[in-house]
């Protein structure tokens, strides 16, 4: 986990070179905030991760239904609307929980079918259409303080949800039962069963807590947007499995942290606020730069489990 965070400080390094201004609070804040929605949305996955089913490819989709389904939701006020939200992701990750852990299908194959089928039912439900939250209502202005809003005038709300998820996820991860059987199954999965761990649970339980971090992620960038729209969560499937793998997580499983899965977003907020300021480099070449630098960790990734003789890897 350090070795990431010495590339943060690189990266801040680098950043104070290009442009005096790169330390000031506010940008290092708003660096921060661009990244929040990313940092929920990643903590969740990185239970998948650790549990050796690698990735939900289906989180785009439970970002946007659920994001869809708060903004339809607000008529009944701000407290339904967030209930609405997180039971819609908290269902969709069960879902694919109960697919994956019970009847143990391809996590990759599956979800990638569910975020077809949970894309299409929105789709048909709201005819392709954006779902506008009403600003001048209460419902409305709360549900777009959940990412303008402020603590004190200074800490942004989406921050600060950020910060709660990434510290209720490493509590969970590393001080509860269900984080060190979540670490067995992921390192050894027949000899976690063979142990008495109930392996098909703790695998639903790792989607289900991916599906509602999905569906918080997906409510704050609908608020951000201030309408439900299918396409909001295009990429955070990629971006969070770069971030966990950045952060040290193996893709085999049953190796990983969230501080580290919070170095790994960090340093990917910090790459698009400092790869722009390098003259040359448009936006072709840093999707390119984004790709190599997942393809590097993933191969070192794979080059350090070889070499401790996991024969998964």
């Amino acid at each position: 986990m350090g070795s990431i965070y010495l590339l943060v400080l690189a990266l801040l390094a680098l950043g104070r070179v290009l442009t005096p201004e790169f330390w000031t609070a506010g940008n290092l804040l708003q660096i921060v905030k661009d990244v929040s929605i990313l940092g929920i949305v990643a903590v969740g996955l990185s239970f998948i991760t650790l549990s050796g089913h690698y990735v939900d490819l289906s989180i785009p989709a439970i970002m946007a239904c659920s994001g869809i389904v708060a903004v339809a939701a607000l008529s009944y006020g701000f407290a339904v609307a967030l209930l609405a939200g997180a039971l819609t992701g908290g269902l969709l990750g069960l879902i694919n929980g109960l697919m994956v852990g019970y009847l143990r299908l391809n996590p990759i194959l599956w979800t990638l079918a569910a975020m077809s089928v949970f894309d299409g039912i929105a789709r048909w439900a709201y005819g392709g259409k954006w779902i506008y939250a009403r600003l001048e209502t209460s419902a409305g202005a709360a549900f777009a303080d959940l990412y303008r809003g402020e603590w004190l005038g200074a800490i942004p709300v989406t921050v600060s949800l950020f910060l709660v998820v990434a510290m209720l996820g490493d509590f969970a991860m590393r001080q509860t039962g269900f984080g060190k059987q979540l670490k067995f199954t992921g390192a050894a999965y027949e000899a976690a069963r063979l142990s008495g761990i109930h392996v098909q649970r703790t695998v639903m339980l790792a989607f289900l807590i991916s599906g509602l971090a999905a569906a918080l992620g997906g409510m704050v960038k609908t608020s951000f947007n201030m309408y439900g729209d299918v396409e909001i969560g295009l990429t955070y499937d990629f971006q969070a499995i770069t971030a966990v793998v950045i952060g040290g997580m193996t893709l085999a499983g049953g190796r990983g942290s969230v501080p580290g899965v919070v170095g790994g977003v960090l340093v990917i907020g910090l790459l698009g606020r400092i790869l722009p300021l390098i003259p040359g480099v448009g936006q072709d070449e840093q999707f390119i730069i984004r790709g190599v630098i997942f393809i590097v960790a993933v191969g070192v990734s794979m080059l350090a489990l070889r070499r401790s003789g996991r024969s998964d890897a």
